[in-house]
């Protein structure tokens, strides 16, 4: 298990959830929110490191999608 923190003022909420949802064939995450900050707790399928998918660089994708969702997000004028 991989543990992701997202700073609130940086990232969107929606952008976050949406690459959980985008990952979810490949890991299981559990969401929740602390001190001004989401966390992701990504840990990947036992079928993800069968063919070969490594948990941290799965989770270092999930979070470079959030990350250009909420680039997206921003530019479009939808962010937090």
């Amino acid at each position: 298990m991989i543990e992701l923190r997202f700073h609130e003022e940086l990232y969107d909420g929606f952008a976050i959830d949406e690459a959980v949802k985008t990952y979810a064939a490949y890991a299981t995450a559990e969401l929740s929110r602390d001190g001004g900050a989401y966390i992701v707790k990504v840990t990947a399928k036992p079928e993800a490191t069968s063919e070969g998918i490594d948990e941290r660089v799965l989770s270092a994708e999930l979070a470079n999608y959030a990350l250009g969702l909420t680039i997206e997000r921003a530019r479009a004028g939808g962010a937090a």
